[in-house]
């Protein structure tokens, strides 16, 4: 699948799933954006590892069940590669919303990026 084929694709389950029924503006899109980030760096400060992925769910009692494989797909992914993927998706989700071309930019810019010489600007962090 190509990245313009899953922002359509972001974009449309979004839709149907009824988030775009009230257009948001492109600051709360932004934000929402922002939002998973920032649950995946709590992932981090919560001791989760950055590749380790896990899966929840509610048992009988209202007790969360933690595994690190999914049995099925009754079982929630989560961690910091979840919070990173739902990163990429909301990304692709404004794409789709705003008509961007997300392919091509990231093409462009990744060109673009290759021209700079090494750790340009000077910025520690």
């Amino acid at each position: 699948m190509q990245i313009n084929d899953m922002v359509k694709a972001a974009h449309d389950n979004a839709v149907s799933k009824g988030w775009w029924e009230e257009d948001r503006s492109f600051v709360e899109t932004i934000a929402l954006i922002h939002s998973e980030a920032s649950e995946a760096l709590e992932d981090f400060r919560n001791g989760y590892q950055p590749a380790k992925m896990l899966y929840t769910r509610p048992d009988s009692t209202g007790s969360v069940l933690t595994l690190d494989y999914q049995a099925d797909e009754n079982w929630k992914p989560c961690g910091i590669p979840s919070e990173l993927a739902d990163i990429v998706i909301r990304v692709f989700d404004a794409c789709g919303r705003y008509g961007i071309d997300l392919e091509q930019a990231i093409t462009e810019k990744m060109a673009f990026n290759a021209t700079w010489p090494q750790r340009h600007g000077g910025k520690v962090l």
